[in-house]
């Protein structure tokens, strides 16, 4: 298991190789030690790896050696996560871009990492207005009371007030940071920082000492959208990094909640727009936690779980269906075949009883 972690972390320092392209280099050869001796022939198999990529590849295999640059990436950085792991977030696993390393600080809850504690994320402006404070508040503690873990970015606004309040109504929180997870911005948030480790994690795909830099953010959206299985828009402008954590929800299949205000209001026209794209309006707390209750959860029964016998191509498509309900657009980026013919063998595993689809053009396997 040492040896994987290694060539998780080893591939990750080479130029060009970002999430998505790691996570096909390690469906195509099972494990990334393999990878890592694997011929220039063999890469070019991998969707994406063109003749430079290919050479970058190469030649940074000569320069690094994985055991080397492990013993020494965990003197500054001890605690952290890849896939190869078992302990390794499962939800994350599912998306096309999961973190090769994911560092953490807290206190962890493996139920939370097996996917057995429900995560609703919650997200919004730097700049709430009071309705949007409130409703942050008030959300954050009916979710809090009912077991379920709050994920958010620690921004200032709607994010520290989810954080605050979820911890004030004794619950459990996790902060996904642009940052390492040993650097606390925004500053004013230090205190807000101890106490989410007492109750919680810090989450953070960039090592130790990586400072605040905006192209981080818009990436670390999409972990806050991976873990959770639900977002939750509480105020946004029209353009908002809110925004962003919200379509890679809908890209990964996560259910999408947001408040409503009136068009007047700048900071709301965001959540306005995400009506208009089929987001739920929350409009009590009573109903959203209804609402989320309905969502199917991830279990651990030991009743082992029956694969039918299919052709090859449907095969390939039933697999790409994930535990939790699945985009159209990530079962035919997950079964590499084109999109007419993963809708009609969709409808087919359908008329066989084995998939449901959802609305939203999602599916999920019927179990």
């Amino acid at each position: 298991m040492t040896k994987e972690r290694a060539y998780w972390l080893a591939w990750s320092k080479i130029p060009g190789i970002g999430p998505v392209l790691l996570k096909r280099v390690y469906q195509h050869f099972d494990t990334l030690s393999d990878a890592w001796t694997a011929s220039e022939i063999a890469l070019r198999a991998i969707e994406g790896f063109g003749p430079k990529l290919i050479d970058t590849v190469v030649e940074n295999r000569k320069k690094i050696n994985p055991q080397e640059v492990f013993e020494q990436h965990i003197q500054k950085n001890p605690t952290f996560w890849t896939p190869a792991d078992p302990d390794y977030p499962r939800l994350l696993l599912e998306i096309p871009s999961p973190p090769p390393v994911l560092y953490y600080r807290g206190t962890v809850d493996l139920r939370e990492n097996q996917g057995l504690t429900p995560m609703v994320g919650i997200v919004g402006t730097r700049h709430p207005t009071e309705h949007g404070r409130r409703w942050a508040k008030r959300i954050s503690i009916a979710l809090a009371k009912q077991g379920f873990t709050v994920v958010s970015g620690m921004a200032s606004g709607i994010d520290g007030e989810a954080h605050q309040s979820c911890i004030n109504a004794g619950g459990r929180t996790i902060a996904v940071l642009g940052t390492g997870v040993d650097i606390v911005y925004p500053h004013h948030h230090r205190q807000l920082y101890e106490q989410i480790q007492k109750n919680g994690l810090v989450l953070s795909e960039y090592p130790a000492q990586t400072h605040p830099d905006k192209n981080n953010f818009p990436a670390r959206n999409r972990i806050i959208a991976g873990l959770s299985r639900a977002i939750l828009v509480l105020e946004a402008p029209e353009k908002s990094g809110s925004l962003i954590t919200a379509r890679y929800a809908n890209e990964f299949g996560r259910d999408i909640y947001t408040l409503p205000n009136s068009p007047d209001v700048a900071s709301a026209r965001g959540c306005l727009r995400l009506v208009h794209q089929g987001a739920e309006v929350i409009i009590t707390e009573e109903e959203l936690l209804e609402m989320l209750g309905a969502i199917p959860q991830i279990t651990t029964d030991s009743v082992p779980v029956t694969t039918p016998e299919l052709e090859p191509e449907y095969e390939r498509v039933y697999h790409a269906i994930a535990t939790t309900p699945t985009s159209f657009d990530m079962i035919v980026q997950q079964s590499q075949l084109n999109a007419g013919e993963v809708s009609g063998i969709l409808l087919q595993l359908e008329l066989l009883g084995l998939v449901i689809q959802l609305p939203g053009m999602r599916y999920q396997i019927n179990r």
